[in-house]
């Protein structure tokens, strides 16, 4: 699974997430946890459409972020890093019968609701 690594800032009531390497790619949230679902969405529809354009950048490491003068300038001012999973619903339903761990079948079924899925 692809990752991009974002920038997330913010206070109680009002946190903010970006994607250094998808411009215009952002996210919110009143917590910390709403902020990260919310970009893990927000992820997934930006490359969406930049793929449309044929333009879906490749993510940067940590390393080459922190050389980023932007990124310099977050990560001072108190940002954080987050690692986003890359999810693009393709629209093909697929059934499958597979055994879990309780505990990641209730995650699966946690992020379901979220996305009004079952």
């Amino acid at each position: 699974m692809q990752r991009f690594f974002a920038l997330l800032d913010g206070k109680p009531g009002a946190y903010g997430v970006a994607f250094p390497d998808c411009p215009g790619c952002t996210a919110m949230g009143v917590d910390e946890n709403e902020a990260y679902s919310n970009a893990i969405e927000a992820l997934g529809e930006w490359v969406h459409d930049a793929r449309a354009d044929g333009a879906v950048p490749s993510p940067r490491s940590v390393a080459a972020l922190r050389r980023d003068p932007d990124v310099k300038a977050a990560l001072a001012e108190g940002a954080v890093f987050l690692s986003v999973p890359l999810i693009e619903e393709t629209g093909r339903p697929v059934k499958a019968n597979i055994s879990l761990d309780r505990g990641l079948l209730d995650a699966i079924d946690e992020a379901a609701k979220r996305a009004g899925l079952t």
